[in-house]
């Protein structure tokens, strides 16, 4: 038995891929979260109303959708409504840190994996000219830029957001900085576009060059996006079968009555399963289980995937180009809601801190999100983060198996196997230090 083991780069967080090869089959393939971060225990004891300034340190890149489900199970446990103006806010705060990651997921992680190059700020061996290669970098950072501006005018503070509170949020957005970053957003939206339709070529080529879209068996679907249209500050979980039939629809509390979910002695990331069958999160998802997204561009983009490769559509490498749908999106509906007034009522309600249980749901780039607190004497007695990335583990190893099985034969390896491990990991997008709790 020969064990080959790649290390991983242009992912969030550490891990790295064995496989086990025997007589030229590849008779096993695992992915290893190599970290543990363990938050869950170093939160119990914490007082209850502090949760929400503290799991945004659970990561950096998700420490929004953290800050948001945080205090959503709050709310839950103490059975108090926010404002309406309050749930517009939170969405928008949502909707920055979409821009944010699905912009680095495409041209900072995975848009080098296109032109054969290990860094888009390093493509000196790639087939991008010096002045593609500047421009690329500079036009992909000033895209990133803008959701790092929305997070920050949402949520008080970029990384680590505060202004989502038990009951509300802290304030509205005045008029005259949602008018600064309207304009920014619209001067943008057109290089995101450019961007995203290079992007697309690019994948394309890359597909006539490696002549695959990656593992693309059916598989079941996870997210808590809408029916009609996309959603994030969401209030359920839906599944999608592998034929495109809704399996099962689901609160954020009965997740366990859905969900099968196991450890490996391996990694310190659990999977979880539906009914036996690979689940698969993250933006795909999102596409398979979202009848259009409500907004001109994106729709476009949308109706293009659903043309060209059906709907469900499963191969991975899809992955990406629904990321860049949504990178649109956001920027539209952005737009959308910062052209309406955003500081037209009282944006909190009073509450009383008690004992109990609550979920809190949104759905993060990654998929759903899940924070499970239980509070006794104020306290939080015990914390469950159910990660999104734990839903594409068994999808993540599922496909690295089809990887290995290209370009591993009795006769020998092929080098590309190197290249197709490392797009194959980060079309799932993994998180692997918010999967570790």
């Amino acid at each position: 038995m020969t064990t080959l083991r790649f290390p991983l780069s242009r992912i969030e967080g550490h891990a790295r891929v064995e496989m086990e090869v025997q007589d030229g089959e590849v008779v096993s393939a695992q992915f290893q979260a190599i970290e543990m971060r363990g938050f869950r225990y170093f939160v119990q004891g914490t007082p209850a109303e502090q949760m929400p300034v503290i799991v945004p340190r659970i990561c950096g890149v998700c420490s929004t959708a953290h800050h948001v489900a945080s205090v959503k199970a709050l709310e839950n446990a103490l059975e108090v409504e926010p404002p309406k103006l309050a749930n517009e806010i939170r969405e928008l705060l949502l909707l920055g840190q979409l821009i944010q990651n699905q912009a680095t997921s495409l041209f900072i992680f995975t848009m080098p994996d296109r032109v054969g190059a290990s860094s888009i700020f390093h493509m000196e061996d790639s087939e991008a000219n010096p002045e593609q290669q500047l421009s690329l970098a500079q036009r992909a950072l000033k895209v990133r830029q803008i959701g790092t501006k929305l997070i920050t005018l949402a949520g008080g503070q970029f990384i680590h957001p505060v202004k989502a509170i038990i009951g509300g949020v802290t304030s509205g957005i005045k008029a005259e900085d949602a008018k600064q970053m309207l304009k920014e957003l619209q001067d943008t939206i057109t290089t995101a576009c450019e961007l995203f339709d290079e992007y697309w070529d690019m994948s394309l080529a890359m597909k006539e060059r490696i002549g695959t879209w990656g593992d693309d068996e059916p598989a079941c679907y996870i997210a808590s996006t809408g029916v009609n249209r996309p959603e994030f500050n969401s209030s359920v979980i839906r599944v999608l079968g592998p034929n495109g039939n809704e399996k099962a629809t689901f609160p954020p509390e009965s997740f366990r009555d859905f969900l099968d979910y196991q450890t490996t002695d391996y990694s310190f990331a659990g999977k979880s399963s539906f009914e036996g069958m690979v689940l698969r999160a993250n933006s795909l998802a999102r596409m398979n289980l979202t009848r259009s997204m409500g907004t001109p561009c994106a729709d476009y983009y949308l109706e293009r995937l659903t043309t060209e490769f059906g709907k469900p559509a499963h191969p991975i490498l899809l992955f990406d180009l629904c990321r860049g749908i949504e990178l649109v999106y956001a920027f539209e509906r952005a737009i959308e809601m910062l052209s309406e007034d955003l500081d037209y009522e009282d944006t909190s309600v009073p509450y009383s801190l008690r004992d109990g249980e609550g979920y809190g749901l949104v759905e993060a780039p990654r998929g759903p999100l899940i924070h499970h607190y239980t509070i006794e004497n104020g306290l939080i007695a015990d914390a469950e983060f159910i990660i999104p990335t734990v839903h594409n583990m068994g999808a993540i190893e599922r496909a690295l198996k089809v990887a290995g099985e290209r370009y591993i034969t009795p006769q020998g390896i092929n080098l590309e196997l190197e290249k197709a491990v490392g797009r194959v990991v980060r079309a799932f997008d993994p998180c692997i230090a918010c999967a570790t709790q």
